[in-house]
């Protein structure tokens, strides 16, 4: 059992994600605090394997609270509850500046309890899982028979990726997910801003937090960050960032790549997704790219990974130690389409190497 302790000062909120996640067998709510001076308390007490943290909270508040259990649990999955507000999405990257896991919107005000219960389901189960490794461990108790095992072993590895192209690229693409908004930072922050090519990222995020991430990118990286926009031409030094809630797409046009915003069906049960940036990025570029999948649930990527890298594009991901959780980049690298398998803290020496 995954054993969670639940904050909100809200009664009805904690009734309603203690209920949501509670009917999940693989998890158990151990603990409920009411501000965030008792969580850090029933931290110490309860010792749970993750935590659910109200932002809002009178006597300490998340941030507050976040700070104290990070300097004495630097490894707990701590996932923030946020409002879709500018103040709540301000709030929030700053939750993930300073450690926190993940975090999910909070179920609006017009909702039915269902809804309401159905949305927190459907976003805090996943990622407590993830977090905590639980896919890790279900897939160690559940290993197929001994002759099984020693069959898949004996058998040849997986072929390595085809070697990238000779071709230079043109274009940098950033996929990410939990995990993401500091590993991107990280990155950006050590990348000149004399960086010879575009750069466009997709970071699994709502409608309002990626115009504010932008902003926070903007202010730590020599290069110029900002949120895309449907037609922007893309220029050498320039990052643009996926907005929620829209699909990113490339096309041509007159001799120049403009950005397409779509608002076309979830892919990945994501939008803005990995998986259509770098499509549309193959029929316009071929192989002339680097992609970059850095920390994140899921597997958004791996198809487009295995697209660009059929045409000779040069693919990155982050490894397993550095990422909160490898999901996104252990697909790829599992698939066997990585050419370079990197520490976070490596990432932006090799993306100078590569493009001088």
């Amino acid at each position: 059992m995954i054993r969670v302790l639940v904050v909100d000062d809200s009664a009805l909120v904690r009734r309603l994600v203690t209920t949501a996640i509670g009917l999940d067998p693989e998890i158990e709510v151990v603990g409920i605090a009411e501000n965030g001076r008792e969580a850090v308390d029933r931290v110490e007490e309860l010792q749970p394997d993750a935590v659910t943290l109200d932002i809002e909270m009178p006597i300490l508040d998340g941030l507050g609270a976040l700070e104290a259990i990070r300097r004495r649990h630097p490894r707990l999955p701590v996932i923030m509850f946020s409002t879709l507000t500018e103040k709540g999405a301000t709030k929030t990257l700053e939750a993930l500046s300073l450690g926190a896991s993940d975090f999910v919107t909070k179920p609006s005000n017009t909702t039915s309890m269902e809804a309401s219960m159905a949305s927190v389901r459907e976003q805090v189960i996943p990622k407590i899982k993830a977090l905590t490794g639980v896919r890790r461990m279900a897939a160690l108790s559940n290993r197929p028979p001994r002759a099984e095992r020693a069959a898949a072993a004996a058998a040849a590895p997986p072929a390595g990726p085809p070697p990238p192209s000779t071709e230079r690229a043109e274009v940098l693409l950033i996929g990410c997910s939990t995990g993401g908004p500091d590993a991107l930072s990280r990155v950006l922050e050590s990348l000149p801003a004399t960086l010879t090519v575009p750069v466009l990222v997709v970071q699994h995020m709502p409608a309002l937090f990626t115009t504010m991430f932008a902003e926070r990118l903007d202010k730590v990286s020599p290069l110029s960050v900002r949120e895309a926009a449907d037609g922007d031409v893309l220029r050498a030094g320039e990052v643009l960032i996926a907005p929620g809630g829209l699909h990113l797409k490339v096309a041509e046009s007159a001799g120049m790549v403009r950005t397409v915003l779509d608002d076309g069906p979830l892919e990945n049960f994501c939008k803005p997704a990995v998986d259509t940036l770098f499509r549309s990025a193959e029929a316009v570029y071929g192989g002339r790219v680097a992609a970059l999948i850095l920390t994140g649930m899921g597997a958004d990527g791996l198809e487009g990974c295995r697209l660009l890298g059929g045409r000779g594009a040069r693919i990155m991901v982050q490894d397993e130690a550095s990422s909160v959780v490898w999901g996104m980049p252990g697909a790829v690298a599992g698939a066997g389409l990585a050419h370079d398998v990197l520490p976070l803290d490596d990432i932006a020496g090799k993306l100078v190497g590569l493009f001088g």
